[in-house]
Formats: C-alpha cells, structure tokens, sequence
C-alpha cells in the first residue's frame, strides 16, 4: 500500500524501512548505490504499548537519532500487529474489509482498513495499519510505502521455497510473539501468529501446529528465523520434541557497517526492501 504527496527529494541513494509494533520498533538505513546498510537498530518496550504510545516513541525517535536527520529517497513503514487475515484473491472485494476481519480478530467501526496483495500465492492481506504513524510519516517526508509484516514474511519464504520439494514449517521468533508458516511445494499451507510469555506456551502452540496440521515431529524441517540464537529456551524445548531443526539464512546482496548478530536477525526489515 502507498501514500504520496507532491514533495520532491533529492537522490541520496538512501532507504529508510522502519518496522513498528506495540511491543517495540526497529528501523534499517540502506544505502542503495553501495548495497550497504548503514544502520539497523532494534528499540523492545518495557510492556505492551497503546497504539498512542507507539506514536509517542516513533516522534522521539525522529527527535534524537542523528542518522535520522537526513532525506530517504524511499521510505517504507512495516506494520507490526495480530490485526490481519488472508483471502484468496478470488473471493475479495474492497467493499467488505471489516467483513474479513471480525471473525478472527477485534475491530472498531473507527477503524481503517487496508490490504496488501500477495501475488506469489493469489491472495489478498487484509489488516488495520497505525494510522497515527503513517500520518506522522506522512507529515514528515510526503510520499512513502506501508505494508503488513506478514505480507513480507509470507512472500519471502514463498520466495525462498519455490523451488523446494518437501514440506518445511518456519518459526519467525520476536520476542512477545512468533508466527507460524508451513508451507508444502513451495504452496502457503497455513500461518499464523501467537503471543507467547514462556517457553511452555510456545511449544504448546507449536506442537498443537503441528497436530492440526498433521505433520510428523519426526520428518518435518522446521525452519527458524528472526529475534532466536541456538541456546535461548525456545530452541531448547522446540529439540526436545522436534528432531530436524535448522536456522534460515539471508538471501540478499546486502553488506552491513556493523553486522547482525546472526544471519537470520531482523528477518522482514531487511527484506523490505
């Protein structure tokens, strides 16, 4: 999805992708002329934060990060929330949005309501956007591009498994919520997203996955990436259950000026781009 107004920018050859959600916000600086990214940081919550709250910390952000003070040839905000289904093309109209949504998630009559298309697998991403921040963004720097994080994860390990042959079953790891995405063939076979508060509610919700899907605990590749390193908890009782486990890499031509603690470390903001 995208917004524009009549500002013009000079070309800097930079990119700005900011990714935000009521848990915390990460924002990435990539240099497109040298394929460098210049800064990518992480900023976690104390707690779970009210959507104007969210507005409150990306202000201050903007306020006191010098690498922020500059002009972005392209900026692109990632929305980072529960508030959000899929619908297969076919079955989509505009004029139904609420209708997709209040079946599996809470929304309010004031509510706007968006989408993404998913061309890699014929569907359409219905969500509720921050509207306060892309208003905010707006102000700032006039034209920009916002998106689901699920649009990006979803179309990513599509991307990645087009050409597979077995069924793989990704774990994208933040740290109040991971989600889900079994896919088959390189076809989406299922995602979802789960708010967890320990390492028990994890794997309650991963092994349920895992029946309901009826994939075998002993065969299936499971994938993970993002905010996970090979001694944290998650990994730990994910082994005990689960015996082919691997970490996904990167797939981009990016280079970093400090680099990621891990090849698979902010997953979708650096495939924003």
């Amino acid at each position: 999805m995208a917004t524009t107004n009549s500002n013009s920018h000079t070309n800097t050859h930079k990119e700005l992708s900011i990714q935000i959600s009521l848990s915390g916000l990460s924002f990435c600086i990539l240099n497109s002329n040298t394929q460098q990214v210049e800064v990518l940081k992480h900023i976690t919550f104390k707690q779970f934060e009210t959507p104007y709250q969210l507005l409150d910390h990306v202000e201050s952000l903007f306020k006191t990060e010098q690498s922020l003070q500059q002009n972005f040839n392209n900026i692109q905000l990632v929305h980072c929330n529960e508030l959000s289904t899929l619908v297969p093309s076919p079955l989509f109209s505009e004029d139904h949005l609420a209708d997709y949504l209040k079946f599996n998630t809470k929304i309010l009559k004031s509510d706007f309501i968006t989408y993404d298309t998913i061309e890699a697998n014929d569907s359409v991403n219905v969500y509720v956007p921050y509207v306060n921040v892309n208003n905010f963004i707006y102000d700032q720097f006039g034209e920009f591009t916002f998106k689901h994080y699920s649009t990006i994860l979803i179309e990513r390990i599509l991307q990645l498994e087009k050409n597979a042959n077995q069924p793989k079953l990704y774990i994208h790891v933040s740290s109040r919520h991971f989600e889900l995405i079994s896919v088959n063939s390189g076809e989406l076979q299922f995602y979802n997203t789960f708010e967890y508060n320990s390492k028990e509610d994890f794997i309650y919700y991963l092994l349920f996955t895992l029946e309901q899907l009826k994939l075998n605990p002993e065969t299936i590749q499971l994938v993970f990436i993002g905010d996970i390193l090979k001694n944290d908890d998650l990994y730990t009782i994910a082994y005990k259950y689960v015996r082919h486990i691997s970490f996904g890499k990167q797939n981009h031509p990016f280079t970093f000026s400090h680099q990621p603690q891990t090849q698979h470390a902010e997953f979708i903001i650096l495939n924003s781009f």
